[in-house]
């Protein structure tokens, strides 16, 4: 192995880095022994790091006695800290390296949304020294052929972004059963007790139902595919109601469409001969929530070839804001899903049942934000 080749081999990782830099900034700051030193939080926002990177440099400067911590109280500098050791944090804490960890990544289909995903999970596992693997499924079949697979082959724990379904498979079920490190993202399993990282999607959908009421519209359809037992289309349909119901609005079902089958997929920007149907015969609409932006999308593309105008006749709402919504001739307004801290609550969370958590089951839920692009108008003002 040449000198550059063991140069490579032993640039420190993120967090003893990291843990480097507070034994610096403990020395500018002149601290004495029982002095309180930065906090995760400040260490995190000190040097662009992860509150997990800043947790784990804390736990290295408190297993060389550098540190001690107190619950709920912080973290202060031990009696016997000396001006010299903080080589003893990088060379020590190298030597004890231990080999990375693997996490695999499981998805159904790879579009933009779960692009970004993907992404958001690369980074938040190189920041806990873990490895990401990534496989792709066909069908519900070989989703449970590759769990098994990954299990076999003893990585370390899953994050499983499920096929489309009524409910979990009878893998996920027996995986934690066995209490093997599994997280579901995007979607919960109400059967089964397991960690699951997903969107608000009823509290997005009841925020754009708000958002259009807010801007005058009463008369609000409702477009959907099936549910097929998919929570996420559950959830944003019942937060659609309970928006309209709580500001008194009249929910007819005229306006609400939910088996809209997806062929529109295959060329978005063709009329969708159901929409074009569901329009027509509901002329007094001013406004529609979709379920996400695909569905939007061919809404939108409907609309113009019926000669309505978007917005001013038809304002359209999506939801996910996926990339391509911003490049339509009318951009459109949509829920916009986080997906960074999607990615970064699933890693941690898998990370803490690696590392045996006794936690019971924990579901996440990360918050939607609406984006306002072009696609809705206050109703009465052109």
């Amino acid at each position: 192995m040449d000198n550059q080749d063991q140069q490579k081999e032993r640039k420190p990782l993120l967090y003893i880095q990291t843990a480097n830099h507070v034994m610096e900034e403990i020395r500018k700051r002149k601290l004495q022994p029982h002095d309180v030193v930065p906090s995760e939080g400040e260490i995190a926002k000190l040097y662009g790091v992860s509150r997990m990177t800043a947790k784990l440099a804390l736990q290295i400067l408190e297993k060389k006695g550098i540190v001690y911590r107190h619950a709920r109280r912080g973290t202060f500098l031990s009696a016997d800290y000396q001006t010299n050791s903080e080589e003893l944090v990088l060379e020590k804490v190298i030597e004890e390296k231990k080999p990375m960890r693997r996490i695999a990544l499981v998805i159904p289909i790879m579009d933009d949304y779960i692009g970004r995903i993907i992404v958001s999970v690369e980074r938040e596992a190189r920041e806990v020294n873990c490895h990401l693997l990534i496989r792709m499924t066909a069908d519900k079949v070989d989703e449970s052929v590759c769990l098994q697979e990954l299990y076999d082959d003893q990585v370390d724990g899953i994050i499983l972004y499920p096929r489309g379904g009524t409910q979990c498979s009878e893998k996920v079920l027996e995986l934690s059963l066995l209490n093997y490190p599994l997280v579901i993202i995007d979607r919960i399993f109400r059967e089964v007790q397991i960690d699951c990282v997903y969107h608000d999607h009823y509290h997005g959908a009841y925020k754009i139902t708000q958002y259009l009421i807010e801007k005058g519209h009463e008369e609000i359809g409702y477009i959907s595919m099936a549910f097929d037992g998919v929570t996420s289309r559950e959830d944003r349909y019942r937060g659609y109601l309970q928006a309209m119901l709580d500001h008194d609005l009249p929910v007819n079902s005229r306006n609400i469409y939910l088996n809209c089958t997806e062929d529109y997929m295959q060329q978005l920007s063709a009329p969708n001969t159901q929409l074009e149907m569901f329009l027509g015969n509901n002329s007094t609409l001013t406004a529609v929530v979709c379920v996400d932006d695909y569905i939007a999308t061919s809404c939108l593309y409907t609309a113009i070839s019926m000669q309505k105008l978007v917005p001013d006749q038809l304002s359209i709402i999506g939801f996910t804001d996926i990339q391509l919504v911003s490049l339509l001739p009318v951009p459109l307004t949509t829920a916009r899903q986080a997906t960074e801290k999607l990615g970064q609550a699933a890693v941690q969370r898998v990370v803490k049942r690696m590392d045996h958590s006794r936690e019971g089951a924990l579901t996440i839920k990360i918050d939607t934000t609406i984006v306002e692009r072009s696609s809705v108008r206050s109703y009465g003002v052109i």
